[in-house]
């Protein structure tokens, strides 16, 4: 029969719980909102009600947005596209493409508009409040949109 001190059961539990500490400090910290990479809510710049879900993602070193879902029409197509896009549908459809990261924001893409059919430059950033600001702009002229995430 193996008889244990009480000592030895408090170093196994400090060791145990040593290990545990260096397993939670080693593994990287990958913090969601450091990042736009992710699920957002879109709001229309009229209605002020939720229109999509874009889920933005990283490939090469770029963030591209995606188009998951529409509220109001879900099979809605892009009437205003041109091209191959033309009455395509909107869901699946990646509006946001090229952004690389600048310090504290993403630039250099472009975003596009299926109501519009049009392309613009697009710039993004996190606001403290972890919701994503998100720029199109042609020359000076620019609309900002806030976006919240979903996940």
């Amino acid at each position: 029969m193996l008889h244990r001190k009480p000592a030895s059961k408090l170093r196994a539990f400090a060791l145990a719980l040593g290990m545990f500490g260096l397993l939670a400090t080693a593994s990287p910290d990958l913090d969601a909102s450091d990042t736009p990479v992710g699920v957002w809510k879109t709001i229309d710049d009229d209605s002020g009600e939720a229109k999509s879900l874009v889920k933005i993602y990283e490939r090469d070193g770029k963030l591209y947005g995606r188009i998951t879902k529409l509220f109001k029409n879900p099979d809605a197509v892009c009437e205003a596209c041109e091209g191959e896009d033309k009455d395509a549908p909107i869901v699946g459809m990646v509006i946001m493409w090229g952004l690389e990261e600048d310090d504290d924001e993403w630039s250099g893409g472009k975003i596009f508009d299926p109501k519009k059919g049009k392309t613009y430059n697009c710039k993004i950033w996190l606001e403290d409040d972890g919701d994503l600001k998100v720029r199109g702009y042609a020359g000076p002229f620019y609309r900002t949109q806030t976006w919240h995430r979903v996940e």
